[in-house]
């Protein structure tokens, strides 16, 4: 695939540093953002489209990350139409487990592919080129796909069958969950002795209890930074996505699911560093 093009769909805090790994590649690359106005100033390093048929009609690769498993929807079905046969679109949301299997049938059915493929890492691993992807779908596909998908991340894992992917990240989300309560928490009860809290993150960051979102979240937290490196609302939408998908009972997941519904309120477009805020209501 010497000659292939790229098209590139949602250029926003996590799409534009990662677009930008992609370029190093030297493929020709398309841009297109649902809101015009946010990319036309791009068009001295990538070609702009002002259209989802401009942007796909002729490329053999599509990513795409927007924000909701509606818009992922909306957007791949319509993004279907004037694909040529054999592309191969990948997508990077964090959505439906069930929606990513669902499109991925179409695609198969119009001789196009799709695996789902979303990160991890927030906007500071897409700008330095860190994220983890986990993916699901045909896995030759994948493999064909890989050197393009390195170059915008540190660790790649082939999770298994279409929506596979998903099911990972949510899992993940979970995780991330469980951690940012626990920072929270741990800076709470800290504050409430009275004591230094940027001694206490040092604490925490220099021994078990360390972890990323400690200690890149886990300062902001102290100091009331809440500029998003992932969104409320987006993590809100992943935790709902993982309790519609609950076998198991999960009480961490749904604690941390009514607690940002909570924070939603107040703190809908902040980072989900916010989640200290909670706290600071509740005393």
């Amino acid at each position: 695939m010497f000659n292939m093009k790229i098209g590139f769909i949602g250029i926003g805090i996590m799409g534009l540093p990662m677009v930008r790994h992609l370029k190093k590649t030297g493929y020709p690359i398309s841009i297109y953002n649902r809101t015009f106005d946010k990319i036309k100033h791009l068009s001295e390093e990538f070609e702009v489209t002002n259209s989802l048929e401009e942007l796909v009609k002729d490329k053999d690769i599509v990513f795409s990350i927007v924000g909701y498993p509606s818009e992922v929807e909306s957007v791949l079905f319509e993004s279907f139409k004037y694909a040529k046969k054999k592309a191969i679109f990948i997508d990077m949301t964090t959505s439906s487990p069930k929606l990513a299997s669902r499109l991925a049938r179409e695609a198969d059915t119009l001789g196009l592919t799709l695996l789902d493929a979303p990160v991890t890492g927030g906007d500071i691993g897409a700008i330095n080129g860190t994220l983890s992807m986990m993916v699901g779908g045909d896995e030759k596909a994948y493999q064909s796909v890989k050197p393009l998908l390195e170059t915008m991340t540190k660790k790649i894992t082939y999770m298994g069958s279409a929506g596979s992917g998903q099911y990972a990240k949510l899992a993940n989300q979970i995780c991330i969950a469980g951690n940012l309560m626990g920072i929270a928490e741990a800076l709470s009860f800290a504050n409430d002795h009275h004591l230094d809290l940027d001694s206490m993150l040092q604490v925490i960051s220099a021994g078990s209890a360390a972890s990323w979102q400690a200690i890149n979240n886990g300062p902001k937290m102290i100091h009331k930074d809440y500029k998003p490196g992932f969104y409320v609302k987006h993590f809100l939408k992943d935790l709902s996505l993982a309790l519609e998908e609950m076998v198991t009972p999960l009480p961490l997941l749904k604690q941390a699911q009514q607690i940002y519904t909570y924070l939603s309120e107040s703190h809908l477009d902040s980072g989900t560093q916010a989640i200290i805020e909670y706290y600071l209501m509740k005393q």
